[in-house]
């Protein structure tokens, strides 16, 4: 049998060499930490779909690592049932109180979480500021040149 092999426009790769560059968890994890503050200043600034944007991509990097570290994958979706999920139903609802209260039972559920798999070493910590590269307003109010961040 021979081995199977994708083609690219540079050349052509083995299923194996595929499967070797797949992203770890430590790279998953980092850009769900990027993706999760940026939903919590999302959802601060009143721009409520842009907070479900990023808070999807925080999902998307858990389907991408349930298939690459298939290992996680039972924790990975009871923390979107038990964390992500309430924090989705906030923003649906426009309630920040509501998204608070969720938002930061997902920090301890990380923590939890990161304990259990031998890491607790590794703590999600709120950044005090806001990311700066993206308007975190409400989208009816952004007016280019002028507080682009939504911030005052």
């Amino acid at each position: 049998m021979s081995e199977i092999k994708a083609k690219t426009p540079h050349g052509e790769i083995t299923i194996d060499q595929l499967a070797a560059v797949q992203p770890g968890m430590a790279a998953l994890m980092k850009e769900t930490g990027d993706r999760f503050t940026q939903t919590y200043y999302a959802a601060k600034g009143g721009n409520w779909k842009l907070a479900a944007h990023h808070l999807n991509q925080v999902r998307v990097s858990f389907r991408t690592a349930k298939v690459t570290r298939p290992k996680y994958a039972d924790d990975l979706t009871a923390f979107d049932n038990e964390y992500l999920l309430p924090i989705f139903q906030a923003i649906h609802d426009q309630d920040w109180d509501k998204f608070d209260s969720a938002f930061r039972k997902g920090e301890t559920g990380s923590d939890l979480y990161h304990d259990k798999r031998g890491y607790p070493h590794i703590r999600y910590v709120l950044p005090k500021e806001y990311p700066t590269n993206l308007y975190l307003g409400p989208p009816d109010k952004f007016l280019r040149g002028s507080n682009e961040t939504g911030k005052s």
